[in-house]
């Protein structure tokens, strides 16, 4: 059941990896720098795509991957305690590239984002 449950997680870990690397998609650095701007959206109630609470779960699996503590250790129970770093590390990293991924599209929709700035209304004279 573990075996099958961290096949799974690596899968989601695979599948997030090719989104966040598709061709003409956003790329790892543009999801990187999105990530205050959106906490900042969510803070501020502009971004409703997802919510505080999911976003500290996600800094919190983040924070248990690299911690040196962990709820199974790997010198105890060998592969089972490197699995469940699997599984956090799969769930941070899937939810990380979908929500950058709808972040980011909602900015473009919303005429946002880096280098778009706004913009003063004129005409064109030629």
């Amino acid at each position: 059941m573990a075996r099958a449950r961290t096949l799974a997680y690596v899968g989601a870990l695979g599948r997030a990896v090719r989104l966040a690397t598709k061709p003409g998609g956003p790329t790892l650095g543009e999801r990187a720098v999105a990530v205050p701007r959106l906490v900042a959206a969510v803070r501020s109630g502009e971004y409703t795509g997802t919510s505080l609470g999911k976003l500290g779960l996600v800094a919190a699996g983040a924070a248990y991957v690299v911690s040196p503590v962990d709820l199974l250790p790997e010198s105890v129970l060998g592969v089972l305690g490197v699995a469940d770093d699997a599984m956090v590390l799969g769930w941070v990293a899937t939810t990380l590239v979908e929500e950058t991924e709808k972040f980011l599209e909602w900015e473009k929709q919303q005429g946002r984002g880096p280098g778009r700035g706004p913009t003063v209304p004129s005409d064109v004279v030629g």
